[in-house]
């Protein structure tokens, strides 16, 4: 656990006092970064290993990262006095070696008297001398721990717990006690803690066991933890009469909590004081869903990722449940105001509701969801009695909403057991609240009833044996996020196992596995289904192949939220992109939609008639993977050449100057070389294209003969076999597929921020490479539509995603396109012709700018805003003109919305024989909280 922060910065001048005037790089710099990261009480060896060997982008030698911690931190490490932005340039250069899994946030560089911290998500630098690293501790927070997190200032309790038990966790695993046994003893702890300070046992009566009972070494404290347990689980009618009096008051607990006997526990004087110090806290105020947050903080964090079992916060819970159910039962409420009848039969539903979280972690999903089931339960009570002014005797006769009504199944047995007990807290803090709301005490004691969380891999069984279709109503939760290329053998092998006999279910997404399981189990049953999901799987080719197994089994959205970003408040506050789709095997007479304005912000309502894959009010379609355009007048796109060739065949721009200075001769056989990213910020690539030349040319150059060389070499020593048969044709790409004429090119990746995907003409001689894509003949009308704002809206809506940037494809994006019919002659394609040369000429007035300059949405000038907004409106205009000539009710164009809406309407047209109906425009309401 973290050393607090003012052992961090005492420790801090330390190590500047000790390190002051080292010099040498080679010398000491290892011996430096261990230092470093003790500083912190993190153990270097634990993170970050030095001397890693990586490829550099520059294309030369491999070299070696002096610090590297996989995904969080590289750091270079120079002689005093060397220059630190060499040392940043150096340590960037070594991405090209990296997976993208192990690609750094931040780099570090230092020459022992110098640091310099670049945050690269941030884009923040901050330089400061060996002097004042005290001063700057805060900003390392990513190796101390002391990250920002979300909690509630009012509830500093919740990661107070968490920290305590974390390092009473550690202690015990330290001294030999771990495994099932170390688990279940701190889950009983914990209920002891909570039990303490809300009235389940006598006010302090186990801290006061622990203080005055035990030993100050520690020694005897596993036999009374052991004894205190044994109490718990014994009917007061069979304790002996001679029980000490101070464990007599403790009270039968049951559930089972305490019915297995643990192995002894040998604590010594700092565990006994890291149990006291958490029984200090008041647990009174902690919420249930610590229990996530403690997990984390006492586990191995790479090893959650995979198992989902973080903690989620409850406003982004409320998101899924709200639309799930809660808003339709506060809905009923307010129409049963007072009506007593109304309200009773309310609340006989409420308590026959059932629940499934089939991915449950730690309960929070269950433990929300049954906190504000209870609320409204009190709700109903507080109207029904509110003639006997708030006195109600009997209380606990009247409250019929329990635990049993909620499921769970969770891969690992640790967090199956906190949900558990944090259902039974959660239980006790309602009925706290209807206790003081009622005056009567209200204790579910000894624990008649429990959630079912069953330890099991969800994927793996039958969810009915769990609980039976029928009986559920609602299956909710968050699954793992794993991308296929993270995905481990057994995760690979239950996703073969769900997915058996669908095409191309290998790209999947794991998540991807509850929406198919639940499908399945839900079948023929009423259930209503939501779950939280990476936004990939509303993305590029995952939506066809889910998608098509869900509407084969009638599957349809309910309601869904757009892309947010979702963030947890467990340690480091991690955040992704993600969704929230709730579906079932009954459409909605009316399906929600939440749209954000921004990821980070907050939700606005749609009311939509459906909702398609792709989280637009458009028809229930989904596009597959195309060979060739949907629109036989549309000219092909192509990927660029791929050269296969570890770089051999690829010159940076110094490289070229140099072997032009040493061998002019070459010159006809270098190319520019153009990707994406040169395409875009004007970066100087080039390769060599030797298609036609001579023999004698190559025989002739050294430069040449070395690189083709070095690659057969390469391929020669490939796994794969046709990489090794590219070997006899060393001085040639590996894929050729460069036209012949003046092309199009289109970068396969571009930020989310640009209006539109920076496109543009190249001619033959400048090689399109394999992260771009190419329209070989490809005229200016067919730039004009590919860069106008219908094909842009359409793109944003079905391209799949490279982190938060768009990735364009050929076989979704643009080969299942419909393109506007029109006949070469007509006055609108003239037009559409016309103003894609206007765009063309407002970008050439700024001959110095790159595209990334010309498309920020920042510094676009206004000449090429007025460009692009003319070709945008004779885009719109021949679109609806087509529909006006086909002899249908021309569009609205007017939103981007109603542009998809729309071209997904032409898609099904194009693709089926059933007419396709005619989508209405979202109307918005109020913002959703």
């Amino acid at each position: 656990m973290p050393l607090s922060l003012n052992e961090i910065r005492e420790r801090a001048r330390a190590f500047a006092r000790e390190w002051a005037g080292e010099t040498s790089e080679r010398a000491e710099a290892q011996s430096f970064w261990n230092e470093f990261f003790n500083v912190f009480g993190v153990n270097r060896r634990r993170v970050a290993v030095f001397e890693q060997k990586a490829a550099r982008f520059s294309g030369s030698q491999h070299g070696r990262i002096d610090v590297f911690w996989p995904g969080v931190m590289l750091a270079e490490h120079k002689s005093e006095g060397r220059d630190l932005d060499a040392a940043f340039e150096q340590a960037t250069d070594y991405f090209a070696g990296l997976k993208d899994a192990e690609l750094p946030r931040f780099v570090l560089v230092s020459d022992f008297q110098r640091f310099r911290l670049h945050d690269l998500e941030t884009g923040e630098r901050t330089d400061f001398p060996l002097a004042e690293l005290h001063k700057q501790i805060g900003r390392f927070g990513f190796i101390s721990g002391y990250q920002s997190r979300s909690y509630k200032e009012e509830d500093p309790v919740n990661v107070q717990a968490a920290e305590r038990m974390g390092k009473l966790h550690d202690a015990l695993k330290a001294a030999g006690y771990d495994g099932h046994a170390l688990e279940l003893l701190l889950v009983r702890l914990l209920f002891c803690l909570f039990a303490d300070d809300t009235g389940i046992f006598p006010r302090q009566s186990f801290h006061e066991l622990i203080a005055q009972r035990t030993s100050e070494d520690g020694a005897d404290l596993g036999l009374w933890v052991g004894r205190i347990f044994q109490v718990l689980n014994t009917p007061p009618e069979k304790r002996q009469t001679t029980l000490d009096e101070q464990l007599a008051e403790l009270p039968y607990v049951n559930g089972k909590l305490f019915e297995e006997t643990l192995p002894l526990a040998d604590f010594n004087a700092q565990m006994r004081g890291l149990l006291l110090d958490a029984s200090l806290l008041d647990w009174s105020r902690i919420s249930p869903a610590i229990f996530g947050a403690m997990f984390q903080s006492v586990m191995d964090a790479k090893a959650r990722r995979n198992l989902g079992a973080h903690y989620t916060s409850e406003k982004n819970i409320l998101k899924l449940i709200g639309p799930l159910f809660l808003d339709e039962l506060k809905a009923e409420l307010d129409k049963a105001g007072h009506d007593e009848k109304k309200l009773a039969q309310l609340h006989r539903r409420l308590a026959t509701l059932t629940f499934l979280d089939p991915a449950c972690g730690c309960g929070n999903f269950l433990v929300i969801a049954y906190r504000e089931l209870r609320a409204l339960e009190l709700e109903i009570l507080k109207r029904q009695f509110a003639t006997q002014q708030s006195v109600l005797a009997h209380v606990q006769d009247h409250v019929l909403v329990d635990v049993d009504q909620f499921y769970g199944i969770e891969i690992e047995e640790f967090p199956a057991q906190i949900a558990q007990v944090a259902m039974w807290l959660m239980d006790h803090q309602m009925n706290l609240r209807v206790s003081e709301q009622f005056g009567e005490n209200v204790v579910r004691l000894p624990l008649k009833k429990s959630a079912t969380i069953v330890h099991g891999n969800a994927l793996r069984m039958d969810w009915n044996d769990v609980v039976p279709a029928e009986k559920l109503h609602y299956i909710l939760g968050n699954p793992p996020f794993v991308g296929k290329k993270e995905q481990n053998a057994e995760q690979k092998a239950d996703m073969a196992a769900v997915f058996a006999g669908v095409k191309g279910a290998g790209v999947l997404d794991f998540v991807c596995a509850w929406y198919l399981k639940a499908a399945q189990y839900i079948d023929g049953h009423p259930v209503r289904v939501a779950f939280v999901s990476t936004n990939s799987i509303t993305q590029g080719e995952q939506v066809g192949i889910l998608w098509a197994e869900l509407y084969r089994r009638g599957m349809h959205i309910q309601f869904a939220h757009r892309t947010f970003k979702w963030s947890n408040e467990a340690r480091g506050n991690a955040a992704v992109h993600c969704v929230i789709i709730g579906f079932g095997a009954e459409p909605l007479r009316a399906a929600s939609l939440y749209d954000y304005e921004r990821v980070d912000g907050e939700p606005q309502l749609l009311d939509a008639e459906r909702i398609n894959p792709y989280l637009v009010d458009a028809p229930e379609v989904f596009l597959m993977k195309r060979g060739a355009p949907l629109c036989a007048t549309a000219p092909a796109m192509n990927y660029g050449s791929m050269p296969i060739d570890d770089g051999h065949l690829i010159l940076s721009d110094d490289e070229y100057r140099q072997a032009l200075a040493d061998e002019p001769a070459i010159a006809p056989w270098i190319r520019p070389y153009f990707g994406g990213d040169e395409f875009i910020n004007a970066g100087a690539r080039w390769c060599l294209w030797l298609v036609d030349a001579p023999p004698a040319a190559i025989k002739q150059s050294p430069f040449l003969r070395a690189r083709i060389e070095a690659c057969r070499a390469f391929r020669a020593g490939s796994g794969r076999a046709t990489t090794r048969e590219l070997a006899k044709t060393p001085g040639l790409f590996g894929e050729i597929r460069q036209p012949a004429s003046r092309y199009l090119l289109l970068p396969k990746v571009s930020s989310e921020n640009r209006a539109y995907i920076p496109c543009g003409f190249l001619s033959p001689d400048a090689i399109a490479s394999g992260t771009s894509l190419v329209v070989a003949g490809a005229g200016l009308y067919d730039f004009g539509v590919i860069t106008s704002q219908m094909h842009m809206a359409w793109m944003r809506a079905v391209a799949g995603r490279l982190e938060s940037r768009y990735q364009y494809s050929a076989g979704i994006v643009y080969n299942n396109f419909p393109w506007p019919e029109l006949g070469d002659d007509d006055k609108h394609h003239a037009a559409i012709a016309a103003a894609a040369q206007a765009v063309l000429d407002a970008r050439a007035q700024f001959p110095d700018a790159t595209l990334a300059d010309l498309y920020d949405p920042l510094t676009m000038p206004p000449a090429l805003v007025k460009a692009h907004a003319a070709l945008d409106k004779a885009v719109d205009a021949a679109y609806i003109a087509a529909e006006k000539a086909a002899g249908r009710k021309p569009p609205k164009l007017s939103t981007d919305a109603e542009r998809v809406a729309f071209l997904f309407q032409r898609y099904q047209a194009l693709t089926s024989l059933l007419p396709a109906a005619k989508p209405k425009k979202p109307r918005k309401t109020k913002g959703a909280a």
